[in-house]
């Protein structure tokens, strides 16, 4: 007998009829022998409708309130699918993220898991209950709530089965696994049968929707396996994420994926002061803004610039911190442009092919797509362009990749 971890996400559990089909995962896997610990997400849109009552209210709440008010959304998801359980005859339990308790940093809005006491788990678990958990949600050491960020059930998800040394981790969807690109905007995708911790990590991080690309860090640092399954597809076994992969021969890129919302700010210094980089990316650093791609340019007789991406959700706040700090970081001026949206191309056969940068670059050139920004890895290229030649980007790049 063995811990399995199921994790449901918001489509699974949308409604009555739903909760129980998720019913019969949950009751598959016990009646196989095992222990199950089941994370669930808000139902549906839950989450959103409470944040748009959140903004009705206030528009610049405070994060503390706005985690104590999103995670009610799991917290109703639980009771439901523990009622639903013992009406089929199953005892089961709900717990909340303070209840089991996840600790947590005290950063609201997107909280990374300190530890996880497993000790009330494990008792309820041996007294024969299937244990519901909340998941996006934990307490710090205050003991507020705190909430994990979009797509963070999944990482409470990995987390526990790291946590209980579960044997594995299934994570159910409205998908029946994870895609070459988005099958619903881009034709011919293909589903991948199993995948690599570091090709997933860098696809979640890039925009696929799949994942939470956190859970995938958790899990490739634990060796945990992790499965994508559909909800509506109980046979179908979906993408396996492990630490190898089956290859068809010539495969170079896995997939590609894309991320809109994005920012591009330009920083041009007054001088070629040395140590600027650094103060800028600390200052952004403390103040918890995220940079993702990143170009410099310097030479003795230009002037000194870098250029950063970032989230559109962190924008407004980058250029107030940069603007208050111009003096002192010696800025001359800062210059920033919306509606971006970053594309990319993962696959670890690109470490062994060269002239794949250049064969994507050649791609967007014969479409007429400008690139903003280029940012590299061994299994990865990303570019910077217009949103809204961004799914023509994806699609003539996957066309060129992978049919």
């Amino acid at each position: 007998m063995g811990i399995v971890v199921q994790k449901f996400g918001g489509t699974s559990v949308a409604n009555t009829e739903k909760l129980f089909m998720v019913c019969n995962h949950i009751i598959a896997e016990k009646e196989k022998g095992n222990k199950v610990v089941v994370v669930v997400s808000a139902q549906g849109k839950t989450t959103d409708d409470l944040i748009r009552q959140e903004k009705e209210i206030n528009e610049k709440a405070s994060l503390r309130e706005h985690d104590v008010l999103v995670s009610v959304g799991e917290q109703i998801t639980i009771a439901k699918l523990s009622m639903c359980l013992e009406k089929l005859g199953h005892n089961a339990i709900s717990l909340t993220g303070w209840q089991v308790p996840i600790f947590t940093n005290n950063i609201h809005g997107e909280a990374l898991i300190d530890y996880i006491d497993i000790e009330r788990i494990e008792r309820e678990l041996n007294n024969g209950n299937i244990v519901i958990v909340a998941g996006f949600q934990g307490i710090d050491e205050k003991n507020d709530i705190t909430t994990l960020g979009r797509g963070g059930s999944d990482t409470t998800g990995v987390a526990l089965a790291v946590a209980l040394r579960a044997d594995k981790c299934d994570i159910y969807t409205d998908v029946d696994g994870v895609y070459t690109s988005d099958p619903n905007k881009v034709d011919k995708t293909k589903r991948i049968k199993s995948i690599s911790y570091d090709e997933m990590l860098e696809l979640a991080s890039a925009g696929a929707k799949v994942l939470h690309n956190r859970c995938v860090e958790i899990a490739k640092k634990h060796c945990l396996p992790i499965s994508v399954r559909s909800t509506f597809k109980p046979e179908d076994e979906g993408t396996r994420i492990i630490n190898k992969t089956e290859y068809l021969e010539g495969s170079t890129v896995t997939g590609v994926t894309k991320q809109s919302n994005n920012s591009k700010i330009a920083v041009i210094g007054k001088n070629n002061q040395i140590g600027r980089l650094y103060k800028v990316f600390k200052l952004l650093a403390n103040n918890n803004i995220n940079i993702d791609m990143i170009a410099q340019a310097a030479g003795e007789d230009i002037i000194k610039s870098v250029s950063f991406s970032i989230q559109d959700k962190d924008l407004n706040k980058a250029l107030e911190v940069l603007e208050n700090n111009k003096e002192e970081l010696q800025i001359h001026e800062v210059k920033h442009y919306s509606n971006l949206a970053k594309v990319s191309i993962v696959g670890l056969g690109m470490m062994n092919n060269p002239g794949v940068a250049a064969k994507m670059f050649e791609t967007l050139y014969d479409e007429n797509i400008e690139i903003k920004m280029v940012s590299t890895s061994e299994i990865k290229v990303s570019v910077l362009v217009e949103e809204e030649q961004s799914e023509k980007a994806v699609s003539s790049i996957h066309k060129q990749f992978i049919i």
